[in-house]
């Protein structure tokens, strides 16, 4: 499968703010925070920052945020609720890194996952990236325990 990476634009800012998550994972919708809404919502701060994934068909089938802090790159990122679980998350995710490997040229990589999301751990974990801390994070209206992974570009 081959994935494209094209700027956000509204339509895809606002399909993706529309998804919802199964179960646990619900945790990841958009509406939960509406700061976090907004802001990704917000077009200002799109430019070379967020990137909407489209498949062979040009279906959208996920999102990247990319964060360039000097020579580190933090990474975001979202596949369509339909999508998860199915074994497409680790292609997702190695592409992804493709990706910002080729346009911000990073030393290294870092992310953030809230705990209880094994599943998409395993595939961080799978790709390389290690633990580097434990912490709390306000978020979704309460206090939520993340992972901070990172590796080598």
């Amino acid at each position: 499968m081959n994935f494209e990476f094209k700027p956000m634009d509204e339509e895809y800012a606002r399909a993706i703010a529309g998804w919802h998550y199964e179960g646990m994972y619900a945790f990841y919708d958009m509406e939960k925070d509406l700061e976090d809404l907004e802001e990704f919502l917000d077009q200002r701060n799109w430019d070379d920052h967020y990137y909407a994934v489209t498949d062979d068909r040009g279906d959208l089938i996920g999102f990247f945020s990319f964060e360039r802090e000097e020579e580190v790159v933090i990474l975001g990122l979202g596949l369509r609720p339909d999508l998860t679980g199915r074994g497409w998350g680790q292609a997702f995710f190695e592409a992804g890194l493709d990706f910002a490997r080729n346009k911000y040229r990073p030393v290294t990589f870092v992310l953030s996952v809230a705990t209880f999301n094994q599943r998409a751990i395993h595939v961080y974990r799978k790709a390389g990236f290690e633990d580097v801390e434990v912490f709390m994070n306000a978020t979704n209206g309460d206090q939520y325990e993340f992972l901070r992974m990172a590796r080598k570009a």
